[in-house]
Parts: structure tokens; sequence; C-alpha cells
């Protein structure tokens, strides 16, 4: 998968803005769900967070406060320069380079659902490590999915990929975190949002 997404930065936008191998895809509200997600994200306080897999910042520049953009593709923080105004570091989303409570808040959009159980539950702790609060964005399930996938995906050049991937209904998302607020249910996207008191 790291191959994968290192060689679909150029292009990965395309999934969010309807472009490419994007473009004759029947998705009805998916591009209001984009705006509506933009909108809750950005309504939310002002603090410092750390979004990891931040990919080309198409998120991540919706984010108030003080952001840092994590991503483990060299390609994907290149594309990201121009939206993330903070530092953007080079990381193992397991093994992230900050000292403890060194945030507010972890993001990470799609991000989570491409994680296995064992590396879903090490990201978690690593999250807590790092800040009381954690947002996740979220592809929602649908019936045209199944809830965990081995997806082969096409490249603008051609090249096939094998990805895995989850689907997340909110509420079993929120049991999955143990204690999360859903912000936003959508036909494409989930939204959550879950603190822990301080330590």
């Amino acid at each position: 998968m790291e191959a994968y997404y290192e060689r679909r930065a150029v292009e990965y936008d395309d999934w969010y803005l309807g472009r490419g191998r994007f473009a004759e895809r029947v998705r009805p509200g998916f591009a209001e769900e984009v705006d509506r997600v933009a909108a809750d994200l950005g309504s939310m306080a002002p603090v410092r967070t750390l979004d990891v897999g931040c990919g080309t910042g198409f998120v991540t520049r919706h984010l108030p406060g003080e952001v840092v953009g994590a991503d483990r593709s060299l390609g994907m923080l290149r594309e990201a320069g121009p939206r993330i105004a903070g530092p953007r570091v080079c990381a193992d989303a397991l093994r992230l380079p900050f000292r403890d409570a060194a945030f507010d808040r972890v993001f990470a959009g799609h991000f989570y659902g491409h994680l296995t159980s064992d590396r879903a539950r090490a990201f978690l702790a690593e999250a807590s490590r790092l800040a009381p609060e954690l947002v996740l964005l979220e592809s929602a399930i649908r019936s045209d999915v199944r809830p965990e996938e081995i997806q082969e995906r096409v490249l603008n050049d051609g090249s096939t990929h094998r990805v895995y991937k989850r689907y997340f209904g909110a509420d079993e998302l929120a049991r999955e975190l143990g204690s999360a607020l859903p912000l936003f249910r959508g036909r494409w996207f989930v939204l959550l949002r879950s603190t822990r008191p301080p330590a």
C-alpha cells in the first residue's frame, strides 16, 4: 500500500474532485458531503493538531489552529506543501516522532480504515499518547461495498494495486473507539470525535 500511495500522490485529489478515473462515477451527494465535512472540521476549536496520514492536505487545510502534517509518503508531503502552513513530517503513523501530549488533537482522514485490527489498536494507543482528542474521517458503509475488502485499484498510468479497506457505520466506529461522538453521518462519510479525560 505504501508504494500505491506514493505513486498516487499526484492524482489523489481526483477522488475528492471527481476528476480522472472518477469523472464518470455516479456519486449522488458526494460533493455536498465533502463541503459539509470541510465546514464541520472548520468549525472545531482551533488547537494544536497532528494530521496523521495527511496525504495531499486536501482535508488538512480545513483543520483550524496550528497543524502539523504527517505522512509516510514523500510524494504526498510534496503535494501537501501549498496547503499546510505548519511542518510536514515523514513518519510511520504507529511510531510518531513526537513527545507525549505534544498535541491537543490528532486527526486522521481515510487512514484508520486501511489498518488491520492489530495496527488499528497500535494507532489508537499512539494517538492517545499524543493528544486527549481524536477526530476520524472515514468512508461510510454502503450497500455496494463490504465492511472489509481487499480492493484492486487502478492508477492513471494503468498500474494495479491491492489495498486493504474498511467501511464504517458511525455507531460501529464509535463502539470500536470505545467512546466517540458522531459529528456527521452521511452516505459517503462518517466523522467522529473521541476524547479522554486529562491524566
